[in-house]
């Protein structure tokens, strides 16, 4: 995750990660399911910048046009697919393992026999008493930390981390879509930001589509683990920068230097507080960050992507900031939430709300 360690993400896991366990943030009255531990856990994670605070305004022009809610899906596939859910847990298989998660946004019945739930591989449980600060009980064998995973053909690392995440978030998968789906029909170099970017897949999948990415966590333990995704995934060639730093703090810089890219993705963290006591808090910084990312776009922009994990809001609020952002610069303002699809019922699993602005 995140211009602190807020972590929900983990980010995020390593801990968006961080060395200390962080109290799980609320979403819309949900825990905020990404791993914190990389945002929050460590205070020299991505925090609010020491400069004054930048001079918003609002910007003339018109509008960007708008389409909402669009809701972006994730099916089951012979990667990742999301077996059931219910009665605040769900039921996962990654790859060649059965995962049981808590999941506040289950408030639903599960679909699934316990017998299914019970032929988990690895169920995370909260309680360090028995299970050490890991928090994982294997059911039937003892488990590494790490195992291989794949996505749409790209290999990386799943890892059991102590926030209950496993170092990817598949809902993600229809903005790594839409992203690829740019860089090719571009038919030119295209530069990437990932800010936030935890453990890689995003960067990875632009790298491959043929982007030139920079990736940016605060976490150095969150950038290790993306670097060994990289050499994984056999794209140790690609040309991806990992860079350890502050996201508000690193885009201002890249204002100043005059940097400028042609799609952004930023997924900050709620709530965070940085190594000087400096705290983010998302609905006050928010719109500086978003204002920074405009000023730092080509003169041929493609796309900014926001998403939004942990708040207690509606897609309306980040769909008015985006417009108001991008004001002028035509295009087209996209919002609604991330849904991930189960197996069992065909219910859909809201993970997230999220604002994008496409030329």
């Amino acid at each position: 995750m995140k211009s602190f360690r807020d972590k929900r993400r983990d980010n995020r896991p390593t801990a968006k990660s961080g060395t200390g366990e962080v109290r799980p943030h609320e979403t819309r009255g949900r825990p905020d399911p990404r791993p914190r531990e990389p945002r929050d856990a460590k205070p020299d994670s991505q925090s609010a910048p020491n400069s004054a605070p930048r001079i918003l305004a609002r910007r003339d022009g018109a509008l960007p046009a708008e389409q909402l809610p669009l809701i972006l899906e994730v099916a089951p596939n012979a990667d990742y697919a999301l077996l059931d859910s219910g009665a605040g847990q769900k039921l996962e298989q990654y790859g060649p393992y059965r995962i049981v998660r808590p999941e506040g946004q289950a408030i639903w019945q599960k679909a699934l026999p316990a017998r299914d739930w019970e032929r988990a591989d690895a169920i995370f449980t909260g309680d360090t008493d028995e299970e050490g600060i890991g928090r994982w009980r294997f059911p039937k064998m003892p488990l590494g930390e790490t195992w291989p995973m794949k996505h749409d053909g790209i290999d990386y690392l799943g890892r059991f981390t102590s926030f209950r995440h496993v170092g990817v978030f598949p809902e993600q998968a229809s903005h790594w879509d839409h992203m690829a789906g740019l860089i090719a029909a571009a038919k030119r170099p295209v530069k990437v930001l990932n800010l936030f970017g935890y453990t890689g897949l995003a960067s990875l999948v632009a790298a491959r589509a043929g982007a030139e990415v920079t990736h940016v966590d605060a976490s150095k333990k969150a950038i290790g683990w993306a670097r060994e995704n990289q050499e994984m995934a056999g794209l140790g060639s690609k040309p991806i920068r990992w860079i350890v730093d502050d996201a508000v703090k690193f885009a201002e810089r890249e204002e100043r230097r005059g940097s400028r890219y042609d799609i952004i993705l930023f997924d900050p963290p709620a709530y965070g507080r940085g190594p000087k006591g400096e705290v983010w808090q998302l609905f006050e910084d928010l719109p500086a960050l978003t204002d920074l990312c405009r000023a730092i776009l080509t003169p041929k922009p493609l796309a900014v992507v926001l998403t939004a994990y942990s708040i207690r809001a509606s897609f309306f609020a980040i769909h008015a900031l985006m417009r108001d952002t991008f004001a002028g610069m035509g295009g087209r303002v996209e919002s609604g939430e991330l849904i991930i699809r189960e197996k069992s019922a065909g219910r859909a699993l809201s993970t997230s709300l999220f604002s994008r602005w496409v030329a």
